[in-house]
């Protein structure tokens, strides 16, 4: 796992075109719109830390999705977007898993690995990380391995390989999510997000889908 690395130093700064619609809803990701000339979602931007990637965006079962594959790699897509909590506090998105790298457990350095992972970036040292972890319980709410100053917390929204290969629609109160672990005031707007996969601490192999990824009023 690793943090979630500011845009910034690119000089690019990659704001969404966000409308609240009818459903009064903030879209993040549908996957369905343009790709760049290296097959890169519009508004998002790859980032490699180990091996290379391999990804595409597909339709699967009548859902336009991004497929990420895993083979002893660490890559992620990231943007950056401002999305108030206050008026937009839930997240929902889709996604499924059809191979978890096996022995992968976020609770330990050398077993970091995850076949998806959903991160929420408040500040440069402040996130919150949805997962589909291998070993750890599903409902596990806790800390993950950071450097000094940083703080990445963690949500285990499904565990283990039950659910592998079905299309499962998740939602998250990520105000409420963000008051249990950090408490204090309003949390802050909302400023990237990244999706990510990895299997090279366990040199395994992992894949999975992302789509419609966005927040709502929850109304």
């Amino acid at each position: 796992m690793i943090l979630f690395k500011s845009l910034a130093t690119t000089g690019l700064l990659l704001l969404l075109s966000m409308r609240a619609q009818a459903v009064e809803q903030l879209t993040i990701g549908d996957f369905s719109s343009a790709l760049n000339a290296s097959g890169i979602p519009t508004g998002w931007q790859l980032s490699e830390k180990s091996g290379r990637a391999d990804f595409r965006v597909v339709q699967d079962e009548g859902i336009s999705a991004l497929n990420l594959r895993s083979s002893n790699t660490s890559y992620s897509f990231q943007r950056e977007l401002k999305a108030d909590l206050r008026r937009f506090p839930i997240l929902s998105w889709k996604w499924k898993v059809t191979k978890l790298p096996a022995g992968g457990d976020f609770r330990r350095s050398k077993t970091d690995d995850q076949a998806a992972q959903l991160f929420v970036a408040f500040t440069r040292t402040r996130s919150i990380v949805y997962l589909w972890d291998t070993s750890a319980p599903q409902g596990l709410m806790s800390e993950a391995i950071a450097p000094p100053f940083m703080s990445i917390k963690v949500v285990v929204v499904r565990s283990q390989a039950t659910q592998a290969g079905t299309w499962l629609t998740e939602t998250r109160n990520v105000y409420e999510d963000y008051k249990k672990f950090f408490g204090g005031d309003d949390p802050p707007v909302v400023s990237g997000m990244r999706l990510q996969i990895n299997s090279q601490h366990t040199k395994t192999s992992a894949e999975s889908y992302f789509a419609d990824v966005r927040f709502t009023t929850g109304t």
